[in-house]
């Protein structure tokens, strides 16, 4: 079978939750069918990201060596404060002199020569607990997105040519002992492509560990699952990006490296007969984990418009109700004087009372009101007109009098000349 058909026929039904019934056993020495299983029920179990990633983080913590810096490092000086006054700062200064150390600050982790913040101590809590079922249910989704041909490619792993995922072995794959009968059997399964990629990979690590004893680094091959070692291990462990585990004993480190899910994982037959009774199935208990259930989907059809539209649901369905009034927005009566009307039909009343009313005070107030007399009204344009002739006043310049000066002007003269006259 195609990879590309399967790995779409295969996601497709698993997003439909109508997993393949059955898988293909392929014989050690060739690409031929000799078998057919049923999919164990952890294969099916919900992938749990979030899950896989917490357990990885918390377990990876276990391995750790302790480290830490030496109790007396930045503290084996003869050094003490100047105090104040002194224009410089309190941090401990060398004592002494004839030297450029001496007035020097030790001591703080600010200084030359001086101790780190909060120095590394080996009794620091190295490792983290986890809970014993989380474990098992990142197990169980590790396993789960093996089996998904999206996942692998998107780790990285190269299965272009494989025939099927998962890639089942029958059990004589278990009783190899040479490290060249195990390249042949990955080379017949299409499988040495992912080894390739392995080896090209291989680069100097970046950083102090180069200097460690770990001086190289590369990526992730397949991971072989045995149920009976009979050299398979030790056929296997040597072919580069290649690790191998007992279903019995199944690690995340191994099956989600850095915590990724998707590792590319070639079975044993008696492995993948083996994994409902490790672990379980929907309709029987795990024979070696006490007090465990298979985690479950929450929908086991995550097609929720496909179920609304399907003919099942939509014959049992209520037909929707037509020509029903919109319900309308509540309204404040104390604002709208029509939702106050519909309260209390006697405020309309009320209200064309009190405009009446107001609209005979009005009326009263005006024939009440005093008269002007009749010559305020003289008055008032004269007044107005003396505004604007001492407006006119304002806007005169000397070169353009205004017609007041003028007028003004003209009577002095007059009364200037006949002075002289007389």
């Amino acid at each position: 079978t195609n990879i590309a058909m399967s790995r779409e026929v295969f996601f497709y039904e698993r997003e439909m939750a109508s997993a393949r019934p059955v898988v293909s056993v392929f014989s050690s020495t060739d690409d031929k069918t000799v078998a057919t299983l049923p999919v164990p029920d952890v294969l099916l179990a919900p992938i749990r990201q979030d899950i896989v990633h917490r357990v990885h983080t918390n377990i990876a913590k276990n391995k750790r060596q302790p480290y830490g810096v030496n109790m007396k490092a930045g503290m084996q000086h003869s050094a003490i404060s100047w105090g104040t006054g002194r224009a410089v700062s309190r941090i401990p200064r060398v004592q002494g002199g004839g030297t450029h150390r001496s007035g020097q600050g030790a001591f703080g982790n600010m200084c030359r020569g001086g101790r780190m913040f909060a120095p590394n101590k080996t009794w620091r809590k190295w490792t983290a607990k986890t809970n014993n079922n989380e474990r098992r249910v990142a197990v169980c989704s590790a396993l789960a997105a093996s089996a998904v041909p999206a996942l692998l490619m998107a780790r990285g792993h190269r299965i272009s040519g494989l025939n099927e995922v998962p890639l089942i072995i029958s059990n004589e794959i278990e009783s190899i002992t040479k490290t060249r009968e195990a390249l042949a059997l990955l080379a017949t399964h299409k499988a040495s492509e992912d080894i390739e990629h392995v080896k090209d990979s291989k680069k100097i690590r970046t950083g102090t560990g180069k200097m460690r004893n770990r001086r190289y680094v590369q990526r992730k091959g397949p991971l072989v699952i045995y149920a009976n070692n009979n050299g398979v291990e030790q056929s296997f462990r040597n072919i580069p990006g290649v690790e191998v585990a007992c279903v019995d004993r199944l690690n995340l480190l191994k099956l989600a490296p850095g915590g990724h899910m998707g590792r590319f994982i070639i079975w044993s037959q008696a492995a993948f007969e083996k994994l409902d009774s490790v672990f379980g199935s929907l309709t029987s208990k795990s024979d070696q984990k006490k007090n465990f259930t298979l985690p479950r989907n929450a929908m086991a059809n995550s097609d929720v418009s496909r179920i609304i539209n399907s003919d099942e649901v939509q014959s049992k369905v209520r037909a929707a109700k037509q020509g029903f009034a919109k319900p309308s927005q509540k309204r404040n009566p104390l604002k709208n004087l029509g939702a106050m009307l519909k309260l209390n039909p006697y405020v309309g009343q009320v209200k064309r009372a009190e405009a009446a009313a107001q609209k005979a005070a009005e009326a009263n107030k005006k024939r009440l009101a005093p008269k002007k007399p009749a010559g305020a009204k003289k008055a008032g344009s004269l007044k107005g007109k003396a505004q604007k002739k001492f407006r006119e006043t304002l806007r005169a310049t000397p070169t353009t009098p205004c017609a007041a000066f003028l007028e003004t002007y003209n009577n002095i003269e007059e009364i200037n000349t006949a002075a002289g006259t007389v």
